[in-house]
């Protein structure tokens, strides 16, 4: 396993969108490895493959409860609907009050190719989208309905 370099705003590949993955093979399982150890590294609850440079549909997130592996990830199923901070390890130090669904259902295949749904509510389910949205060339801050100032943002996490 090894540390990659996140990639920071303004870098080009992070508006790109990914090609779906094609071979679970040893590549792909280190890039998810990769993937995992510098999302904890970062203390980040998710990290998707462009946020790395590689631009395939591969997306590590662990909100707490336990490591996510998703490759080629679709959402079939949105509820509800929630507003709140959001943040991203390739835009440090600035966070946007975003709306999500509250509940959201994916489906994905593991790293050796096998098809399985999940369903995830509150901050799994923001994180799914946050980084299913990487995917598409698509980052939290087209979607934020406001950027928080520093004060705002003190003021908040108070």
């Amino acid at each position: 396993m090894a540390l990659r370099n996140i990639v920071k705003t303004g870098d080009e590949v992070l508006l790109k969108p990914c090609r779906p993955v094609e071979k679970f093979d040893a590549k792909l399982g280190a890039l998810l490895d990769d993937m995992a150890e510098t999302m904890n590294a970062a203390n980040g609850v998710g990290l998707a493959a462009p946020q790395v440079g590689i631009l395939r549909r591969v997306v590590t997130i662990d909100v707490g409860e336990g490591l996510i592996e998703l490759v080629n990830p679709v959402i079939t199923k949105m509820s509800g609907k929630q507003e709140g901070q959001e943040g991203c390890l390739s835009f440090p130090g600035e966070w946007g009050i975003v709306e999500r669904p509250m509940k959201v259902t994916v489906r994905a295949f593991d790293r050796h190719g096998d098809e399985f749904e999940m369903t995830g509510e509150g901050l799994l389910a923001r994180a799914f989208c946050h980084e299913i949205d990487h995917l598409n060339g698509i980052v939290f801050t087209t979607r934020a309905s406001h950027m928080l100032t520093p004060e705002e943002l003190e003021q908040m996490n108070g």
